[in-house]
């Protein structure tokens, strides 16, 4: 029997792939054989880990890229498509959170949100799908979270729940319109996860992280590679019949 999660010589994008969930997605697929592209905002973090990629064995591209603009968005997919001569499979983990209170954020706050972390899925899966159609074939993993699901608490966060919602919905939606032209598109939505961001935010607001891990069945936080293995299975032949899905990693916080 072949080994369905291997990913030898397949060209995964990776955005926001230098650091947290991002850079443990790009190593495990890396580690399952796939030739990385990191798409990043800070150059300097983007070459770093494609500088590790490398050291791994596989080829990889470094590419700056503000996912929240449109332009920059295409530059980024045609410089792959020329490096590589191939993207198969694309990752959109490129995100940012703001914990403000509804009435007080600002049109440049809810611009900022929705643009990182909802249009620039959008335009990262229109430009690479154009190409993944025109093969016939692809996967797309969107990085949403269980906040496009439910109201976390207590921290106030609208503008990310709604974005994350978004980003579900447009998994669902892609994957109905591609299915039958060969491109699967799904979703991974973690919980809350041990990233330095999350850890930063658990020191600084304990009574927040008291109540994310008594709502949590597990009581603990997930590690990236949590996050990593479930973009994995969800890009390889194992997946081969999942598209529209949208896999929750959240240790159970989802299930009370």
């Amino acid at each position: 029997m072949s080994n369905l999660f291997d990913l030898t010589d397949r060209v995964a994008i990776v955005t926001g792939g230098g650091r947290g969930i991002g850079w443990e997605i790009a190593r495990t697929l890396a580690q399952a054989g796939a030739h990385i592209a990191i798409a990043e905002l800070d150059p300097m973090t983007a070459e770093k880990a494609a500088e590790e990629i490398r050291g791994m064995g596989r080829r990889s591209l470094a590419v700056q890229t503000d996912v929240s603009n449109h332009d920059s968005v295409e530059a980024m997919v045609q410089q792959v498509i020329e490096h590589f001569g191939q993207i198969d499979i694309l990752v959109n983990n490129a995100g940012i959170a703001l914990n403000v209170p509804s009435e007080t954020c600002t049109v440049e706050e809810w611009n900022r949100i929705l643009g990182v972390n909802l249009y620039g899925a959008i335009w990262c899966c229109a430009a690479v799908g154009r190409h993944m159609l025109e093969r016939g074939k692809g996967a797309i993993v969107n990085i949403g979270s269980m906040s496009g699901s439910i109201v976390n608490k207590p921290q106030p966060q609208a503008g990310y729940n709604v974005s994350k919602a978004g980003v579900i919905m447009l998994s669902k939606s892609l994957a109905a319109e591609w299915a039958k032209r060969g491109v699967r598109v799904n979703s991974v939505s973690p919980g809350y996860i041990g990233t330095d961001l999350l850890n930063k935010g658990l020191s600084e607001f304990p009574d927040w992280g008291k109540t994310w891990l008594e709502m949590t069945p597990m009581g603990r936080v997930g590690s990236p590679v949590d996050v990593a293995h479930a973009v994995w299975y969800l890009a390889s032949d194992a997946a081969a019949y999942a598209t529209g899905t949208d896999l929750i990693v959240d240790g159970g916080y989802t299930a009370w």
